[in-house]
């Protein structure tokens, strides 16, 4: 299951969307990440958005959804 991440303005108006896929981090922990480019007042921006599950560096490759099990090997 990907995350769409939405980026707003404090006014909540949309400036960009951002697709977070799951992720098996280097580190051992799981979670989403997401990056693109975005635009704002005419100037070009390198944005990227991690979530990650807490305490699951601790848990077993068991506890992995298929889907993530897939994203290791990719």
């Amino acid at each position: 299951m990907n995350l769409i991440v939405e980026i707003k303005s404090e006014d909540g108006k949309p400036i960009s969307v951002l697709v977070a896929a799951p992720k098996n981090f280097k580190t051992g922990s799981r979670g989403y990440h997401g990056q693109g480019k975005i635009e704002i007042d005419g100037k070009r921006y390198q944005t990227q958005v991690q979530l990650v599950e807490i305490g699951s560096k601790n848990s077993s490759p068991n506890d992995q959804t298929p889907e993530e099990n897939a994203n290791e090997t990719a």
